[in-house]
């Protein structure tokens, strides 16, 4: 309700900056700009953006393409910004953005409802290099592109959407520094802003702060000299209309100076040249340029941390930040990392900020947050267009909150588990044995083509394939299951009688919910589903490994060059669907074929 209230609200377009801006980005949309070519790249914009995909593929423009808008009010490209380092008129660089407006929107004609919120989209585009960018909006009620803008001034509308943090990958250490100590500077001024201006005395009566009086006394002084000054604007105003009137005659010349209605712009709380020192508490501290990329990326884990918790603590509504970050694992212990990826997920619940960041590690994708999306950014397989494809969100993936804690159950078993993101062809397997023997093919077979860029994932247990492939179902790639059969029934002893009693197996009903997950994907040919009669130690070793399934399964194949082909033969056709299936596998899309090859094994 509140956002439909916003959408039927007229706002001043004027040049006067609010301090309410309760705005975010909802989708980026770059083409023709660096190596991003003239098919465009669209990102889903959540909370937290991650964006994978291999070296080279363009995650790193992404990032730049929000952070030159707002470079400056009139932002401009260099010619390598222009695809080939080339200007084509017909292949311009352009930028669009999508913003989510609940608080202080533009006039009606920008506002667009798009999936249920209050849209407005603006567009930038460069004629040629040095060139200050056209700025556009999208004219709902035209329903088309206008030159008049939503929000008016370039800066009245940069102050209505999210700030750009930029932390690129190998910045250098003055760069980094300086980065940590404007955040902290940014922060902390803002902490000033909201100081009273008055409170109570002893006596109950209510008396200025020193801040207050700071305010005060400064608006009046503001106010004198702003009376003295306008004595020497009439005279510039006289001048001037004199000289026009020669040319231009019956003209004069007006010159509006508005004093500042903010009047923190007009102090500067801390001396320039901040510096930040780090070092031991009762040793030498240096400057922080001075220290390990680790430290000083560490540091900046540090500061945004800080600035996050600060502005949860205010109750008004700031001007939403925006972190763009490259490689956030690069120089950073393992315990280093888990904690940095710990504040990125916090920075969202704490404070007002987005954030989008590049990674080669599985460690920054938390599948079981509700607020994140995963886009991976990829070229075509010519190597020429670059798309970004959005392979999770959680909406989509509808996971209930069991779900959720499984999944972070399993990504602090198996930190590598989000690897199917960065691309491959995934393999599913159920168990530990069946994990360890094909990665043991893997290493052995190094230089088979067929096996490149293979990724297994180990579910450990029926269940949890399932929960998997709720995720995977997503993208649109292909991937394959391997599971065990195990039996419909089982004898389990019961209580005060002799005879076990004959019950169903779950682990046979566990074949129903993995068939129901992957039906769709079966029957399109995106999946293939397997099942191993009875289990995969029985099909491959003869024999149910009981004790150190893992280290027995590795022994046997070190040992049996034969057996290592047969398995060998299963990834080839787990991997490529093309491949034929051996006989020692089974693929199935019916429970009635399932309950009848294992019956064909039963009977022997």
């Amino acid at each position: 309700m509140a956002k439909k209230a916003a959408a039927n609200k007229v706002v001043d377009e004027g040049n006067n900056i609010p301090e309410n801006v309760a705005t975010k980005l909802r989708k980026l949309i770059i083409s023709n700009f660096g190596c991003i070519g003239n098919t465009p790249v669209e990102i889903d914009l959540d909370d937290i953006v991650v964006l994978v995909g291999k070296n080279n593929a363009g995650k790193s423009t992404v990032l730049r393409a929000y952070d030159v808008l707002f470079s400056s009010p009139k932002p401009k490209l260099t010619i390598d910004d222009f695809p080939n380092g080339t200007v084509n008129d017909k292949a311009l660089p352009t930028i669009e953005l999508h913003t989510m407006a609940d608080a202080n929107p533009p006039g009606n004609r920008w506002i667009g409802v798009i999936d249920g919120e209050n849209i407005v989209r603006e567009r930038w585009t460069w004629s040629s290099p040095k060139v200050d960018a056209t700025r556009q909006g999208w004219d709902v009620v035209a329903n088309d592109w206008s030159d008049n803008v939503p929000w008016g001034a370039a800066n009245v509308a940069n102050a209505r959407r999210p700030k750009p943090h930029r932390i690129e990958a190998f910045a250098s250490p003055e760069k980094q520094t300086e980065q940590v100590v404007q955040l902290l500077l940014t922060t902390l001024t803002d902490s000033i802003k909201k100081l009273e201006l008055t409170t109570l005395d002893d006596a109950g009566n209510e008396v200025l702060t020193d801040y207050g009086q700071l305010m005060n006394a400064l608006g009046l002084v503001q106010k004198a000299i702003v009376e003295q000054a306008k004595v020497e604007i009439e005279h510039a105003q006289k001048f001037m209309t004199t000289l026009i009137g020669n040319v231009f005659r019956g003209y004069s010349v007006k010159f509006e100076a508005q004093p500042e209605d903010d009047l923190t712009k007009c102090l500067d709380f801390f001396k320039s040249g901040a510096m930040l020192r780090m070092g031991p508490e009762d040793g030498h501290q240096s400057s922080v340029e001075k220290q390990g990329s680790g430290a000083r990326r560490t540091l900046m884990w540090a500061a945004l941390k800080y600035a996050a918790e600060r502005k949860g603590k205010e109750e008004d509504s700031q001007r939403p930040n925006l972190l763009l970050l490259d490689e956030p694992e690069l120089c950073l212990h393992p315990n280093a990392i888990r904690e940095a990826c710990s504040v990125l997920y916090d920075l969202p619940t704490a404070g007002n900020w987005q954030v989008m960041v590049t990674t080669h590690s599985p460690a920054f994708i938390d599948l079981s947050r509700d607020n994140t999306t995963v886009v991976r950014v990829e070229k075509d397989t010519d190597g020429e267009i670059i798309k970004g494809t959005t392979v999770f969100r959680p909406a989509a993936a509808k996971l209930s909150p069991d779900e959720r804690e499984e999944l972070k159950m399993l990504n602090l078993c198996d930190p590598s588990l989000c690897e199917f993101f960065f691309g491959g062809r995934t393999i599913i397997v159920e168990g530990d044995t069946e994990y360890t023997a094909f990665k043991y093919i893997l290493d052995q077979y190094r230089d088979d083509e067929k096996l490149k860029d293979v990724h297994i994932v180990r579910a450990r247990g029926k269940a949890t394939i399932c929960l998997v492939a709720k995720i995977l179902n997503q993208f649109t790639s292909r991937y394959s299951v391997l599971h065990d059969s195990d039996c419909p029934k089982i004898f389990r002893r019961v209580r005060g009688k002799k005879e076990p009693k004959e019950v169903a197996n779950s682990a046979w009903t566990s074949n129903i919910n993995i068939l129901d997950a992957l039906k769709a994907g079966i029957d399109g040919k995106r999946i293939r589903l397997l099942a191993l009669v009875p289990h995969f130690e029985g099909t491959y070793f003869g024999e149910e490994l009981k004790d150190e399934k893992p280290h027995n399964a590795w022994n046997k194949l070190r040992q049996d060059k034969a057996l290592c082909e047969k398995v060998r033969a299963l990834i080839y056709c787990l991997a490529n669907h093309s491949e034929p299936v051996p006989e020692e596998g089974f693929e199935w899309s019916e429970i009635d074929a399932l309950e009848k090859r294992w019956s064909e094994y039963d009977a022997k």
